[in-house]
């Protein structure tokens, strides 16, 4: 009865020292474990944590039985245990650390660089660019050509250009029907799109490793264009040889087109940047400029 009565006490202690930073705190550990959780069960990385787990329950064994050499050998994998994570997880890291990075959160603490305002010119590099990719899937789609067409976003994709051949040139649907013909030594490969320009061609894109339900009909350049769209924010226009269906992927969602006024629709709702957003730095420059007006009214009234 006693140990009740203190337990009870203790808590009651703790709860009167409890302020909203402990809650902030405690919902922030829980998400983490959460994360954490959900990794490991969605991942290889059960396996290898069962392993890990293997091998310090045999370490405490072989210490408790005063086995030196088994002990020693064990107590290293145990010392440099943080390392050899980092290492095995190394995919699954970067992957994470690449989402936190494309979050909402990093935006909103101004860390990094979003869809921003751009001049007119720009915008209609980018409408042009779209307008060719429209028309030249249109155009592959009824002669069932095979295309695979990436639009780099934030995620710079700098590792999957050095497989291919830098272009970097202006778009349009002859150049394009020129690198996918399929006698051209290009064509195997897909087409990386920065800023509204051709920029580099034949690149060899990674495989999904997540999207394990992939329709059995779906070919090499679907499961391509899924795994490029897991590992970066880029969009990517698909047209399937045997089919002539054009898809578009993103964020590793494959979605069939319907017609190209959809395809296009969908586009410039994801590739186009933001209108300027309207904040209190904007009206600055004006409310500077009433001020200035009004002092010299005033300072005319006055000579007057």
């Amino acid at each position: 009865m006693e140990m009740i009565l203190l337990w009870f006490r203790s808590l009651f202690s703790v709860i009167k020292t409890f302020e909203l930073k402990d809650a902030v705190d405690i919902l922030c550990v829980t998400f983490i474990i959460y994360v954490l959780i959900k990794f490991i069960r969605d991942t290889k990385a059960l396996q290898l944590m069962k392993g890990a787990i293997t091998l310090i329950i045999v370490y405490i064994l072989a210490t408790f039985f005063n086995l030196t050499m088994l002990s020693a050998l064990l107590r290293m994998f145990v010392e440099f245990g943080v390392l050899i994570i980092l290492i095995i997880f190394q995919p699954e890291i970067r992957n994470g650390l690449e989402k936190l990075g494309r979050n909402k959160l990093p935006k909103a603490l101004g860390i990094g660089i979003s869809k921003t305002y751009e001049d007119d010119d720009t915008i209609a590099i980018q409408k042009k660019c779209i307008n060719d990719v429209v028309a030249v899937s249109q155009n592959f789609s009824t002669k069932k050509v095979g295309a695979l067409i990436v639009f780099e976003q934030e995620t710079k994709l700098g590792d999957i250009i050095s497989t291919g051949t830098v272009i970097d040139a202006l778009p349009s649907v002859s150049l394009f029907g020129n690198m996918f013909f399929n006698k051209a030594p290009l064509h195997d490969g897909a087409v990386i799109i920065r800023k509204g320009r051709i920029y580099s061609a034949g690149c060899i894109l990674p495989l999904t490793r997540k999207n394990n339900d992939v329709d059995a009909d779906l070919g090499t350049r679907h499961r391509a264009a899924l795994g490029m769209s897991e590992d970066s924010d880029a969009v990517v226009v698909v047209v399937s040889e045997e089919t002539g269906g054009i898809s578009l992927v993103h964020k590793g969602n494959l979605r069939k087109m319907t017609d190209s006024d959809e395809l296009r629709e969908r586009l410039e709702t994801l590739i186009l940047p933001e209108s300027p957003k309207t904040d209190l730095t904007s009206y600055i420059p004006t409310f500077l400029s009433i001020r200035k007006d009004k002092k010299s009214e005033n300072r005319k009234n006055k000579e007057a």
